[in-house]
């Protein structure tokens, strides 16, 4: 079985490894979100989670000489963003560097980047419009969000490869991400939402919610105020159109989603958890 998944954040790479551990890797393909986009100290970086065994010389020198370190970047994270800045400046495409990287990480699974094309989160708030880093981190997310624009969505084409897997896959899946901003990155980029707008295959989301509220994270503030509510039914609403079907928590399964659910418990805790809610999403009844 084939799967493309659509991912960002923590979620996404939690849902990412769940199904690489549930299939065999080769089998998956991550289409990742790129609007997190940032630049800092002269580098072209996105938020991530760190890499085991990390130190912080860099940061720490830096600290002593001025400059801003509000982005924290380990060490080993700052190896890879230099070596990727590097790569990007040569002519070198996103997609090719991550491919490359990939492989040299010893990833089995398929990591696509929804866009070789420059595209930047926007988040608007009262306080005004920041890049999304700067109003997730620095700001500490918050500020209540009033809208998110994608800058460079109008041009930006689905990278290569994308459209591909898309279409030879034999279900995709669109992991418990941030909607507005882990997933909206992906489906504003046109090509990529009109593959799954066509497809004739299953497409399932998984919700980002338990009882109506996010493990870590904005994206149930953010569904109150931009979707009217933190039900399932607005989860769904923010892929209609889209999705055949949204798996869902336990705590939520009673909830009318609007469209079909599959219910079970959605926190991935361990690796049979994470099984647990990827099993769920392949054996969707669509």
């Amino acid at each position: 079985m084939k799967v493309a998944v659509l991912a960002g954040g923590l979620g996404g790479s939690r849902f990412a490894r769940a199904l690489t551990e549930t299939l065999a890797a080769r089998d998956v393909t991550v289409v990742g979100n790129v609007g997190d986009d940032l630049e800092v100290s002269g580098l072209d970086e996105e938020r991530g989670w760190g890499r085991a065994g990390e130190a912080w010389n860099a940061r720490e020198t830096a600290t002593e000489l001025g400059a801003e370190t509000w982005f924290q970047l380990g060490d080993r994270d700052l190896g890879l963003h230099l070596a990727r800045t590097e790569a990007l400046r040569s002519g070198e495409p996103l997609s090719a560097v991550t491919a490359r990287f990939a492989r040299a990480f010893g990833v089995e699974a398929r990591l696509l980047p929804a866009t070789d094309d420059f595209l930047r989160t926007w988040v608007a708030t009262p306080a005004g419009e920041f890049p999304f880093q700067e109003w997730f981190v620095r700001r500490g997310h918050r500020d209540e969000v009033d809208s998110v624009r994608f800058e460079g969505a109008e041009v930006a084409r689905a990278a290569p490869g994308v459209l591909e897997a898309l279409g030879g896959s034999d279900l995709i899946a669109i992991a418990p991400s941030n909607p507005f901003l882990s997933i909206g990155p992906i489906l504003a980029v046109a090509e990529i939402r009109h593959a799954l707008e066509n497809q004739t295959v299953p497409v399932v989301a998984v919700s980002p919610l338990i009882g109506g509220r996010t493990v870590r994270g904005p994206a149930d503030r953010m569904l109150a105020r931009l979707a009217g509510g933190t039900e399932p039914a607005q989860v769904a609403s923010c892929y209609k159109g889209l999705i055949d079907a949204l798996v869902v928590d336990e705590a939520d399964g009673d909830e009318d989603a609007g469209i079909p659910t599959i219910v079970t418990r959605t926190l991935m805790s361990d690796r049979a958890a994470r099984r647990r809610v990827a099993e769920a999403v392949l054996g969707a009844p669509v």
